[in-house]
């Protein structure tokens, strides 16, 4: 039974220039060696514990896997994070849809996070053209060249821009459907997209004035992995036109691949999730999983990495002595109840991510300080 489907060319998008925001990256960016509010002793001690895995991570050329929620990036914290990379304290990235948005929001205006409670009572709540259109668009380019889904806004970012095919390399692309379904798939969408949009082949300038608050476009710029993890759904672009769900779906599940390649070389290392009570817990536990499932057919394990799980609630059961009983409310605290069953050394640290970022920046060394 075929069921009726909402039109979204129906609805009318503004310019994002209009959109009044809360967080100016100018006035509201976090650097290295910005006050913080004293932590819990607990907390510190977690951080110093972490500072020391880190350093002793990447010396034996371990990986550190640092996944966020989007909060992290909506903080202004991108310039303490571009300096982790820079230093080498960070091997990978990984934040959800929203993650993206607020950083390529930064990148291109300045200026991120509308009042949802005050746009959504007038219907325009992520209705907004250029962050719908041009993120769109590029993860359909980037599902077309084989990238995934940061790479795919990273490379927007700092090309300041993105290059169309144009209509008979499409089509070409969709001959050769046989030898590469995959990129004729790609180019389906690209073709759909194009006659949707009315966009014409050939480069398409974007500039990002802003771009040294990039992230992912650091990242990209590094070759630093920077993966998304999007669910369909939660981020505004999903109201637009040219969203494409195939598109996404190529592109994330490039992101997911990857996230899991990182993980799979965990062994010595440490993984780091920030303010992420849903995305960074389900990924890595199916992450780790699948990790494992090849490791220990190789005769392998995957079990000597640090986790370290950073968010506001206060947590009174002790997960080292393992999970409480499910007439404990403490059972019901997904995240960590997760988290402590994948194994490694699980350390909870309650602080805000703002402290923590500055915290930790702070105990990996001074500035000029960089792991090998």
């Amino acid at each position: 039974m075929a069921h009726e489907l909402f039109d979204r060319g129906a609805m009318r998008f503004r310019p994002l220039g209009e959109r009044r925001n809360r967080v100016f990256i100018e006035r509201d960016k976090v650097l290295p060696g910005s006050p913080y509010d004293a932590l819990p002793p607990e907390s510190a001690k977690g951080i110093l514990q972490a500072a020391s895995e880190i350093r002793r991570a990447r010396d034996a050329r371990r990986p550190v896997i640092l996944a966020f929620g989007a909060h992290a990036i909506k903080n202004g914290l991108s310039p303490l994070l571009i300096d982790l990379l820079d230093r080498g304290w960070v091997t990978h990235l990984a934040t959800n849809g929203a993650g993206i948005i607020h950083d390529w929001e930064f990148a291109y205006l300045g200026e991120s996070s509308e009042n949802v409670r005050e746009n959504i009572e007038v219907g325009q709540f992520g209705t907004w053209e250029e962050t719908c259109r041009y993120l769109n668009l590029a993860i359909a380019v980037g599902a077309y060249e084989g990238m995934g889904y940061g790479e795919s806004v990273g490379a927007l970012v700092e090309r300041d821009g993105l290059t169309m095919p144009s209509h008979a390399e499409l089509v070409d692309a969709l001959a050769r459907a046989e030898s590469d379904p995959a990129r004729a798939a790609a180019a389906a969408d690209l073709l759909e997209l194009q006659g949707r949009a009315a966009v014409e082949s050939g480069f398409h300038r974007v500039a990002h004035p802003h771009k040294q608050f990039g992230l992912q476009a650091h990242a990209f710029r590094r070759g630093v992995p920077y993966t998304a993890h999007p669910m369909f759904g939660h981020d505004i672009i999903y109201t637009h036109p040219l969203n494409c769900g195939a598109a996404i779906g190529r592109t994330a599940e490039r992101d997911f691949l990857a996230f899991v390649h990182s993980v799979s070389g965990l062994e010595g290392g440490v993984y780091l999730s920030v303010g992420s009570a849903v995305m960074s817990p389900m990924i890595f536990e199916k992450a780790m999983s699948m990790a494992r499932n090849v490791a220990i057919q190789r005769g392998e394990a995957i079990s000597d990495f640090g986790l370290y799980v950073v968010d506001l609630s206060a947590v009174r059961w002790d997960w080292s002595k393992g999970e409480p009983p499910e007439s404990d409310p403490a059972y019901y605290v997904r995240f960590l109840k997760t988290f402590s069953r994948v194994g490694g050394r699980m350390t909870y640290i309650q602080a805000d991510n703002r402290a923590f970022f500055l915290a930790l920046h702070e105990a990996l060394g001074p500035p000029g300080a960089a792991s090998p």
